[in-house]
């Protein structure tokens, strides 16, 4: 999945993959070995009783084993992206690649296996005898025509999905871009005259699965390099599976058969379509230009001189994106959920309206809100659902499953398909989904962003990404000789569009001094201490520029303490000053398959019952922002009043000014230990208790205690931090800390953004 706004560097695509433990897999158990018991249970003697099951009954391995949620991503290495053949070893950090996507989007497992073999029979034989290890195979980056070859064979044998994404991936996805777009045009696929340039593996692909939904052979013309496939050509470059698809026209170049063509589909290379061509097409033309990076002919391109025409890209950058990653993580999801033998036509059919039918309702408001830019409703600029759109995992599954089971292919039969739809909405995390949508919606509204640290790498690398990547104007606070310095070393050499300022060449610094004199004349500063904080501490500087509106939010904290960073912020931008307002900070922690948000971990060091409540109120809208229905536990070391010691008063005096307010709309409860709140069986002990699952968002009864418990998930979790977040600036501003990583920062910065985006919007509001 690419996104064009964003140039990778090599030198960052490199520490990327090399950073921590080298690669983007890794190994965890589970299940729990402690004990010499649990020992026993795992392997000898315990193991041995699943094997004897598995013996007389093959379908048990999905029972007892990984086998029903694990997925092989197989490779020769012969059609590596669109770099070639690079061999099976250069294929497997796309293979991890793919592995991680499998997990991200549908929660399935998966490992890479690149084998070191261009012949076919050799290749097929050691997937086939590898086979019983998994529950589904996706075959990738294979040339054709061995690619045709293999798949074929190892349906035939083995009796789980083979899926080559190359192939039908694309394929999918094309077919609902189609179904949509013949619906606004008013088109049948019977009547509907298709052109296909690109006889590779995808082009093949989408030219049988248009003809299986229903558009005549004799409708479709195939094109390769040399011209139109037609019956009785016999190039070099002919094979058995153009020839399948030849028929019998006198046309031989690709801008004859355009000639009045209804559809175009190209899978093939930039520049292949001119617009001269597209002219020639018929009224409506149905445009899907998919060579990648650069299409066969940019939409603006075909909007000159077709303005009634529907065009779909392999790009993000552009409407109507074909992007497999809507498809092969859910197709698999549906089938390894009915435990099925393979994936048919009729299941990659039933995926494509899926998609097809989801881009036809209406668009829930985080994802239209993150692409403002975007039409996003049905219509010839948006056909195709977006890659982050959150419905795709608990629809396009069901349909797949559907499929499976009404064409005999499933072994596991599905009754409850509400159930099965609920569960799928529990697999994923939704936090992810809401970094990229909080990304889509910077991009659609770019904001001027102050990184505070600007001689720092990690600043300017930040920095870089935010201009490349369309989020706004950077603005690095530094001396410029040395941000210019530290670039060179860097290898950045276009500045183009980052703004470098310090208090020495702002003609705005002293409207800087004197605001901010104002604000602390009575609080023991003499003006000469102003004058010192703004023209020789950089985060009192950055934080007036934003305080006077000269940008919209910032980003700081590399190179000092937290608490340093944010009491110097804060003497510029204050906090707010509602009745139910505090300054507080949430940290973000995602660790196996659940996130959890964690609140005071920076400020109030020990909240009374009231600022308890506050925090919990303030914890819970961040949860909301990132996607979470919010269930709010309150935290002793007590449950219940078990002990009852004079410092869980504090917890118990929280939870009941709670239940005297009549504004809370989440679930709460406390006083209780974080196991209990954490523990769906423990919580289960207490019947009485208000939450119907374990808590998200856990308050503190102290900072020492929140501080301590956010960094021990972070460490000993094995997952991803984010923040702290601040909550209740005047400003939007956000503080990383000092060992943050570049994506890090980045993330602070989004965050800090949609802030001063949401901003924007209530002050339109009023």
């Amino acid at each position: 999945m690419t996104n064009d706004l964003e140039p990778i560097t090599d030198e960052e695509a490199l520490e990327f993959h090399r950073r921590g433990q080298p690669g983007k897999l890794a190994v965890h158990a589970t299940k729990p070995l402690l004990t010499q018991r649990d020992l026993s249970l795992s392997y000898s003697p315990g193991v041995a009783v699943p094997c004897k099951h598995i013996a007389l009954d093959p379908d048990l391995s999905f029972e007892y084993t990984a086998r029903g949620n694990f997925v092989a991503v197989i490779s020769n290495g012969t059609a590596v992206l669109g770099l070639g053949n690079l061999g099976a070893l250069a294929s497997k950090p796309v293979m991890e690649g793919k592995s991680v996507l499998f997990k991200r989007f549908a929660d399935i497992d998966s490992i890479d296996l690149e084998v070191d073999t261009e012949d076919a029979q050799e290749f097929i034989n050691v997937v086939k005898y590898l086979g019983p290890s998994w529950g589904g195979i996706n075959l990738e980056d294979i040339a054709a025509p061995d690619c045709f070859i293999i798949e074929q064979k190892l349906r035939e044998l083995m009796d789980i999905p083979v899926f080559h994404d190359d192939q039908h991936g694309t394929a999918i996805i094309t077919l609902a871009g189609l179904m949509n777009a013949a619906q606004i045009t008013g088109r049948r696929f019977e009547e509907m005259k298709v052109v296909v340039n690109g006889a590779g593996a995808a082009g093949i692909a989408c030219l049988e699965l248009i003809k299986r939904s229903g558009v005549p052979h004799e409708n479709v013309i195939l094109c390769d390099r040399m011209g139109v496939v037609y019956e009785g050509r016999l190039d070099g470059d002919m094979n058995q599976w153009k020839s399948a698809h030849a028929i019998p026209t006198d046309k031989r170049t690709l801008k004859e058969a355009l000639e009045g063509a209804d559809v175009f589909i190209g899978l093939s290379v930039a520049g292949a379509v001119s617009k001269d061509m597209i002219a020639g097409m018929a009224p409506q033309p149905i445009v899907f230009a998919m060579a990648n990076p650069v299409p066969e002919i940019m939409p603006d391109e075909v909007k000159e001189v077709r303005p009634d025409a529907i065009v779909a890209t392999g790009r993000s950058d552009f409407p109507n994106q074909v992007n497999n990653v809507m498809g092969f993580p859910y197709i698999f999801r549906g089938a390894l959920d009915v435990r099925a033998r393979e994936v048919n036509e009729e299941m990659k059919i039933a995926a494509a309206q899926a998609l097809a039918q989801l881009a036809r309702e209406e668009v829930p408001e985080e994802v239209r809100s993150a692409y403002a830019r975007r039409t996003m409703a049905f219509g010839s600029d948006y056909i195709i659902p977006t890659p982050f759109d959150p419905r795709l995992i608990y629809t396009v599954p069901v349909a797949v499953a559907k499929a499976a089971i009404e064409t005999g292919v499933a072994r596991k039969i599905v009754t409850d398909f509400t159930a099965y739809q609920q569960s799928l909405k529990a697999r994923l995390d939704p936090t992810a989904n809401t970094m990229n949508r909080i990304y889509e919606r910077v991009r659609s509204c770019p904001q001027r962003m102050v990184f505070a640290e600007g001689e720092e790498e990690r600043s300017i690398r930040a920095a870089v990404n935010w201009r490349d990547s369309g989020y706004g104007a950077p603005i690095l606070v530094g001396r410029e000789d040395l941000v210019v310095r530290v670039m060179t070393r860097m290898g950045i050499t276009n500045r183009e569009g980052i703004d470098i300022v310090n208090a020495a060449n702002s003609p705005h610094v002293e409207q800087y001094i004197e605001t901010l004199y104002k604000k602390l004349q009575r609080d023991g500063f003499l003006h000469r201490d102003i004058v010192r904080m703004v023209k020789n501490d950089r985060n009192t500087f950055a934080a007036s520029i934003v305080e006077h509106g000269h940008a919209d939010a910032m980003v700081t904290g590399l190179t000092r303490s937290y608490n340093r960073a944010l009491e110097n912020v804060c003497r510029v931008v204050g906090q707010r000053q509602g009745e139910d307002d505090l300054l507080m900070a949430v940290s973000v922690c995602v660790a196996k398959g659940r996130t959890t948000f964690i609140a005071d971990t920076m400020v109030q060091e020990l909240p009374t019952a009231k600022e308890l409540t506050q925090i919990a109120i303030h914890t819970a809208r961040v949860a909301r922002r990132f996607g979470h229905e919010p269930r709010v536990a309150f935290l002793s070391f007590s449950n219940f009043g078990n002990p009852m010691r004079e410092k869980s008063q504090r917890i118990r005096g929280a939870v009941e000014l709670m239940n005297q307010r009549t504004d809370v709309d989440f679930e709460y409860e406390g006083e209780m230990s974080a196991d209990v709140a954490l523990n769906k069986d423990l919580l289960a002990l207490y019947p009485f208790n208000r939450l119907t699952a374990p808590a998200n968002v856990l308050v503190m009864p102290a900072l020492h205690s929140a501080n301590i418990a956010s960094a021990m998930m972070h460490e000993l979790g094995n997952g991803s931090m984010l923040g702290p977040v601040v909550v209740g600036l005047n400003k939007p501003i956000q503080i990383a800390q000092m060992n943050a990583s570049v994506s890090d920062v980045m993330n602070l910065a989004a965050v800090a953004a949609m802030e001063a985006i949401a901003e924007d919007e209530r002050v339109l509001e009023q």
